[in-house]
């Protein structure tokens, strides 16, 4: 072979006396072959795929300046190319050649200019495919020059020496032409990795400059730099961000995924439908099971109460768990991502494979360090090979993790917009397996977990191929020795596995507490106005913190158990290499532990010690992922609406028609309506009406095809608009509420908004129509939502209405008004098809058709007169109420001319509001918010609303809801100085002495070592003494043992104070947020106040004890390494300044903007769940106007926006790991190079040592800026506890002053000169209310909207406190007393009724101070004994969140009780109007006149009949008493009270007393 190639060239291949000199150099034939043939080989090898772009596409493309000048430049090479070759044929053929000598010349010089040649015909083929592509530059032929450079480097030099020596040139044109091409060649490098951007994408790169970035800048990250100087100047913002690739988009990502996810889980679910027909259909009965979820939600409804049962519920739960079509999503994350897993495992392959190259290259460098005979210019090779090598390995590193990341970050939004989509159209059984709240953990915990886990997937083959590798490796070092090591290490193991296992056990047991304590903090937060009212709060407080204190024995458990694992961790380095070095030196004596053995096993070892910590871990992770994989296959396998429940046949001549049809709610559970046969002709108007629990509402969900048909059929003509009994209200502007994605046609939205009474509204609202509508319609009141949704389904112009009861949450005079402008006869939807139901006997005279209801079955149709006629079920209903009807008849012509006009022109709130409406269903919270928002108050003169300044200046869309306070900047360092203080300074002082101690042992016993491989110089030749041997193997292994228990004691100190920090802080939290005033909950989101209670305390729990202590150790850690090579080479001092300031630099530059993007993120992560949530919740309404296509839209849009702060913040940990590493590359060059430079007085000891501690400080660095990041990313979660730590009270629950144990005895209430107001720089409210209630009285409260009723109940109870003036009750001046003295003293029956979860009787006792017996009296006399003896469990059946597993009725009654329960003297009612029938309304008014006869009662009162027999009336109007006085005084007066009795059709006491 040599020859042959001696021959090609004309003169030698290869000879090692060219490198055995103090100068080497190369042979030129080697110059001339290998080193043209690696980069042309590299060129050919990739040609194909690049020329395939030529034929792709004929996109048009610009011809740039660029491009001209790198085609340019490639045509000058190849005229050098064919110069080149003309000066050899003219050498040898031409006529100045002697004919004895043609072809002198070697092979060599002919065949490389026609390389050359073709290549560069190539390379120009290849820059055109480019631009083709419209690509901005090809990393291949970058890489292509590169090589080609740097092979040239040795040409070139070999070339000038040779001149140099010689002092004259040999061969002129070809030392020219080498030169000429090589300039050129530098130049081609160095244009091509600059990025040629097309124009038509110069938008594009603006936005997203990752689209425009070379090669040179995606491999270095360097592209992200604008970022980084951008977030350094001025915290960012979401609009300083970039836009996505394409690629990366939501929409984008769905798409692809949900390709292979249709597929396979199709496939999935046709075995799942084999196995249930083998399996016989055994499990029928338990498919439709409770919640699966982490938190168990039991819903004790059905269950048999006695817990016998508990063993069989087990099994069915196991055999539910397999109900559902497994083993699909992996394959379909799989499929998607190929390619991508494929290219980062190829990254990582390198990678690993490089880091083996470090120890050997080490090994070297030592062995030059004892050899004086080697040459000087090795040792610079091996410090400049250990750099190189390092920097590849950096690079390859970076690129396999970006990858990793970006697919975790597009699983995470693959299954976030598959379990969105599935929501829109999933069943209602697979909707009752699991609360809202779990639905919406799907996305966040378990599509995070699947995120998670697949950014360290390759770790599965990696760890086990690195460990086979380091074996191998350290075999060929001590030989068999390694075997004890290894078995050290496989001993830790199963230990880790049992403790992990363990530790598991304990994280399940602490997620239970964990939901179980946020389930009762959502209640809490939600019902706060009522715990309020009943001063409830110390019994809610002490059950959280029952439940907190369970949650922190398990972390102390936990925190031990991590704590013993930390200490077999850390000692396994020193006791593996303990074992390794003690067995080899023990087995026989000619083995003696010299440095390149020891410190190449050590560099070797602690390869070695990534994958066996990582394995155990990464298991651990995949078990969890199991977990969440079995959740989201459950849900997104589970059963999808029935589309074919609903017929759409145009044969049938009816609008809706339905045929004997048998509906229930699931599957196989008991039909809610049997035998149902309806036919509503087009364009008519039908009532549905029947007692609470008929199958009213149940009706109007079949038709929208939200039931299971089990017989019969439903057929229905048109598009449907459906109105929803509690209307549900997007966090959206008025505006986009009402025209819920349809075009704006301003002449029909104008005529909407009259007919639904909402022009008045609007004038009100800070922004007219653009004014945002909070979480919920937390700013509307009931009435209002209900019309806005009443708007929403007219302005739809559909051809089918389904109103579910919309008039009952408003006044009867505006439901009047929407029954005459909307709904009725000649109403705006007069010629649409109606299904209305109601329990409003006033309308029924006019609709065309009335359908009865009796328990699910269809008891009459027909019409208002002759089911009145036919002495059914239906005019005994009417006939109960025949005196309300009576006189509501009189009224209506009057009414819907007449007065609606006056009132429209009055411009007050509602343009029909005599009795009141808008404070109907949220009476609560309406008037806080007003008047602490705006601060809107009602004049005299015909009670015009004035617009204060405040309002004037108000600019459209102005928002309720602040936004979130987001912090910016540097975390103030009293933060940290705060959680400090919650661990106790002794704690904290101890664990740092610890930790120290440690690392100090650690470098100690290193030292040592490097201390003991000199021995094998000393008894060089010589028996190696054993008594030397065991000291040395004694104290090694002694300072090994010392780090692990340093480590022990560190940690649990560190345990303990943490988790007094933690109870610390969330009692602080509680017990604040419990103290806070009404105000603040009106205005604060509950999403975000429970935010705090979950992430943030979670973040103080776990992350940050974590994150401190791995910030310490990696600080001791890199000041450790930097002693040991400034201890070794004292010319390092010099290098380690500029490479702490530039080090400084980059991570305050990475610090800025890091942690603002991941703030960012979790602020834009928000909205994706409370969309989410809203989805959820107004599920039935989107699936019934068929909007499911837009929503899903919206929710892309809304990940979009967050991924658009996520995606930055990997680049940005890659942008920081790039610059670390390249620093600490420099580390270990320059320990290297400062090793060869002092070589004379180094030992191989300190060499070994320094080099393999500066091998892993890159790593360490590394570590420490990410940990200083998580640190100020984590620690900021204590600002936010604290912040809500801070916020002022209201006054104090129990004072000094309290009153007797009878007060209030006789319920006298007084006020003087009582004025309020919501905040300081607000108008009054109450101006100056003066007046008398005597013991015993029964007071109505009247007045429009705005005058200031319910804040007369809210200062009763303090809930807000006075400006001036006092209230007296009993002689007691209320604000003398503590606030828990005085609201337990008053009853309140509030206008919602509020459950929390848990049992029966703890809604009505929570601090059990009742017996049973007083409970079934308080029971019978509200109406619901007979309800509660049927329960299996009684006074303990399990009532579900918000009491959704009771009617409305049933929970209104429960409040009725809870006020009997506490038998005082003054009982304020705040009306409850709000779909509550008749009959129960009549029940809840006769208990009040009984039970309530000896007591002061309040009523405020939204319909006027019903405190028509009270001892006096208070009219109120713009925050003063206008008249108060007896019914019939008031009505012969002729004043306010007179006027509102006439609108609503009163003439006198007793017309329509009931």
């Amino acid at each position: 072979m040599s020859a042959a190639m001696d021959r090609y060239c004309g003169s030698t291949f290869w000879n090692n006396s060219y490198l055995e000199r103090p100068d080497p150099d190369l042979p030129e034939c080697l110059e001339l072959t290998v080193l043209v043939w690696v980069p042309l080989s590299f060129l050919w090898a990739g040609a194909p795929w690049q020329l395939s772009r030529l034929f792709r596409r004929k996109a048009y493309s610009h011809f740039s300046k660029l491009y001209i000048c790198k085609q340019v430049l490639v045509a000058l090479l190849f005229l050098t190319a064919i110069a080149g070759l003309a000066v050899t044929l003219g050498e040898d053929y031409g006529p100045s050649s002697d004919s004895g000598t043609s072809g002198t010349n070697p092979v060599v010089f002919y065949t490389n200019p026609v390389l050359f040649a073709v290549s560069w015909v190539l390379v120009m083929l290849c820059q055109e495919s480019v631009r083709k592509a419209q690509a901005v530059d090809s990393g291949a032929l970058f890489i292509f020059w590169a090589l080609l450079v740097v092979c040239g480097i040795f040409p070139f030099q070999t070339l000038l020496r040779k001149v140099l020596d010689q002092g004259e040139i040999e061969h002129l044109p070809r030392f020219c032409l080498f030169y000429i091409s090589y300039g050129l060649q530098v130049l081609s490098l160095i244009l091509s990795g600059f990025a040629d951007v097309p124009p038509e994408a110069a938008d594009l790169v603006k936005k997203n400059p990752e689209a425009g970035a070379p090669f040179l800048s995606r491999i270095t990250f360097n592209w992200f730099n604008r970022m980084v100087l951008k977030g350094f100047k001025h915290p960012l913002m979401q609009e300083d961000l970039w836009d996505l690739n394409e690629e990366d988009t939501a929409h984008s990502i769905h798409e692809r995924f949900e390709k292979h996810l249709k597929l396979d889980l199709g496939k999935a679910k046709t075995a799942f439908l084999k196995r249930q027909l083998k399996a016989g259909h055994r499990n029928e009965h338990h498919i439709n099971g409770l919640s699966q979820g982490v938190s168990q939600d039991v819903l004790v409804m059905d269950e048999m109460g006695d817990k016998t049962n508990k063993k069989n519920k087990k099994k069915s739960k196991d055999e539910e768990e397999m109900d559902f079509p497994r083993s699909w999503l992996v394959k379909s994350l799989a499929k998607t991502y190929k390619w991508q897993l494929l290219e980062s495992a190829f990254f990582k392959l390198l990678q690993d494979l490089l880091g083996f190259v470090s120890p050997q290259l080490l090994k070297l460098m030592i062995s030059f360090t004892q050899d004086m005979s080697i040459h000087t210019w090795m040792g610079y090779m091996y410090a400049i090979l250990l750099m190189v090598v390092a920097f590849f390995q950096s690079v390859f590193l970076q690129q396999y993790f970006q990858r990793c990341f970006v697919i975790g970050m597009q699983v995470r939004t693959a299954l976030t917009t598959a379990v969105y989509k599935k929501a829109l159209v999933v069943s209602n059984d697979t909707r009752k397996q699991s609360t809202v709240g779990e639905t919406v953990n799907l996305i966040s915990a378990d599509a995070q977990r699947f995120s998670d886990v697949t950014n360290f997937i390759h770790l599965l083959w990696s760890c086990p191929l690195q460990i086979i590798l380091a074996i191998f490796f350290l075999w060929l070092e001590l030989g068999p020795a390694v075997l004890a090591g290894l078995g050290v290490m496989l001993l830790m193991i199963p230990i880790n596995a049992l403790l992990a296992t363990k530790s598991r056990g304990f994280q399940v047991e602490n997620m239970k507490f964990k939901d179980k304590r946020l389930k009762l903090m959502n209640e809490i937060l939600n019902g706060i106005k009522v715990i309020k009212l009943y001063a409830w709060e110390s019994s809610f407080a002490a059950q959280i913190q029952g439940i907190r204190e369970k949650e922190l024995k398990v972390m102390h458990k936990f925190a031990y158990l991590s704590s013993v694992s930390l200490f077999i961790f850390s000692c396994a380095p020193a006791l593996v290499s303990l074992a390794t070095f003690a067995v080899f030196v023990s087995a026989s004596n000619e083995n003696n532990l010299d440095a390149e053995k020891a410190f190449t096993s050590i560099s070797l070892f602690n390869i070695l010690r990534f994958p066996l910590a990582m394995l155990p871990q990464l298991i651990s992770a995949l078990v969890q992922t199991t977990v969440s994989n079995k959740r989201l296959e459950k849900f997104l396998g589970g059963d999808e609406l029935d589309s074919t429940t609903v017929r759409h046949d145009s044969n049938i001549d009816t609008a809706v028609s339905v045929c004997a049809a048998t509906l229930a709610w699931e599957k196989d559970a008991e039909p809610v309506l049997k035998n149902v046969s309806l036919d509503i002709k087009p364009g008519s108007l039908v009532a549905v009406v029947g007692a609470v629990g008929s199958g009213k509402s149940s009706l109007i969900s079949a038709l929208l095809g939200e039931m299971h048909n089990l017989k019969g059929y439903i057929n229905i003509q048109g598009s449907l608009a459906y109105v929803p009994q509690q209307a549900w209200i997007q966090n959206a502007t008025l505006k986009d509420n009402i025209l819920f994605g349809s075009q704006l046609e301003e002449k029909r939205y104008q005529m909407v908004l009259n007919a639904c009474a909402l022009r008045a509204d609007l004038e009100l609202l800070p922004g007219g129509d653009m004014t945002e509508i909070g979480e919920k319609g937390i700013n509307l009141s009931g009435g209002q939502k209900q019309r806005v949704s009443l708007a929403r389904a007219t302005y739809s112009s559909a051809d089918i209405y389904l109103l579910d009861d919309p008039l009952s949450a408003v006044d009867p005079h505006v439901g009047k008004h929407l029954f005459d402008k909307v709904v009725g006869p000649h109403g705006l939807l007069k010629n649409k098809t109606r299904v209305l139901v109601t329990h409003g006997v006033n309308f029924l005279p006019y609709v065309d058709e009335i359908v009865v209801l009796t328990d699910g079955k269809v008891s009459e149709v027909g019409s208002y007169q002759s089911l009145q006629n036919s002495g059914g079920a239906f005019s005994e209903f009417l006939n109960t109420y025949a005196k309300e009807e009576s006189s509501k008849a009189e009224l209506d012509t009057v009414l819907s001319e007449e007065v609606l006009d006056t009132l429209s022109d009055s411009g007050d709130l509602e343009a029909d509001s005599p009795p009141e409406d808008v404070v109907s269903l949220t009476v609560r919270r309406e008037s806080i918010l007003w008047r602490s928002q705006h601060g809107s108050i009602m004049s005299k003169k015909n009670s015009l609303a004035i617009k204060p300044q405040s309002l004037l200046n108000v600019k459209a869309g102005q928002r309720l809801i602040e936004k979130e306070a987001m912090e910016t900047g540097q975390v103030k360092f009293s933060v940290y100085m705060q959680y400090l203080r919650s661990v106790g300074w002794g704690y904290f002082i101890s664990i740092f002495l610890a930790y120290f101690i440690q690392n100090v042992a650690f470098i100690g016993q290193n030292l040592w070592l490097s201390d003991w491989t000199n021995d094998s110089i000393k008894y060089f030749n010589t028996t190696y003494p054993p008594s030397v041997q065991d000291m040395r193997v004694g104290v090694f292994g002694g300072l090994g043992l010392a780090q692990g228990l340093l480590m022990f004691v560190g940690t649990l100190l560190m345990a303990n104070g943490s988790i007094s920090a933690s109870r610390i802080l969330h009692s602080r939290l509680l017990d604040n947020v419990l103290r806070v005033p009404m105000v603040f909950f009106d205005t604060t989101p509950s999403g975000r106040i429970l935010n705090r209670f979950a992430k943030d305390i979670f973040t103080v729990d776990e992350a940050i004890p974590m994150s401190i202590r791995s910030w310490l150790l990696c600080f001791l850690g890199v000041i450790g390494t930097l002693f040991i090579i400034c201890l070794a080479t004292p010319l390092f001092v010099a290098v380690v300044i500029p490479l702490a300031v530039v080090y400084y630099f980059v991570q305050r530059f990475y610090l800025a903007t890091s942690r603002q993007l991941r703030r960012l993120d979790s602020v834009s992560r928000s909205p994706i769940y409370s969309h989410f949530g809203e989805t959820v919740t107004g599920l039935s309404v989107i699936r019934a106007y068929g909007h499911q296509e837009r929503f899903l839209r919206h929710n892309e849009a809304t990940i979009n926006e967050n991924l658009k702060s996520f995606y930055p913040w990997i680049v940005s940990n890659r942008w920081l790991a790039m610059r670390l590493e390249f620093l600490g590359n420099l580390v270990v060059f320059f320990a290297a190079l400062f090793a060869v430079l002092s070589r004379e007085s180094l030992e191989s000891g300190m060499v070994g040592l320094s080099i393999s501690y500066a091998l892993n400080v890159t790593q360490t660095l590394n570590w420490l800026v990410r940990m200083n990041a998580e640190l100020e990313t984590n620690i900021v979660a204590v600002e936010r506890v604290n912040e809500y730590t801070k916020i002022e009270n209201e006054a104090p629950w129990i004072t000094d002053t309290h009153p007797a144990d009878s007060w209030p005895d006789s319920g006298k209430i007084c006020f003087e000169n009582f004025k309020l107001r919501y905040r300081p720089e607000l108008d009054l409210v109450l101006r100056g209310i003066t007046c008398d209630i005597g013991s015993m009285e029964k007071i109505g409260i009247v007045g429009r909207t705005g005058a200031g009723k319910s804040s007369l109940t809210n200062c009763l109870f303090r809930i807000i406190e006075a400006a001036e003036g006092c209230i007296f009750i009993d002689g007691v001046d209320i604000a003398t007393l503590g606030l828990h003295d005085l609201r337990n003293r008053l009853t309140i029956i509030p206008q919602d009724p509020v459950l929390f979860s848990g049992t029966l009787r703890m809604n009505l006792d929570p601090f059990e101070k009742v017996s049973d017996e007083e409970l079934w009296q308080v029971l019978e006399l509200s109406h619901l004994k007979d309800f509660v003896t049927e329960l299996h469990e009684g006074l303990y059946h399990e009532i579900t969140e918000g009491g959704e597993n009771l009617s409305v009725g049933q929970r209104q009654l429960l409040c009725l009780a809870r006020a009997l329960l506490r038998k005082s003297r003054i009982l304020i009612l705040d009306e409850a109007t709000a779909a509550v029938d008749l009959e129960t309304d009549d029940l809840i008014q006769s208990t009040i006149r009984k039970q309530f006869s000896h007591c002061t009662v309040l009523t405020i009162a939204h319909r006027l009949h019903t405190i028509l027999d009270s001892s006096r009336v208070m009219v109120l109007d713009a925050g003063r008493i206008v008249e108060f006085d007896s019914p019939s005084a008031l009505l012969q007066k002729q004043g306010h009270f007179c006027a509102m009795a006439k609108d609503a059709g009163i003439s006198s006491v007793d017309s329509t007393a009931l």
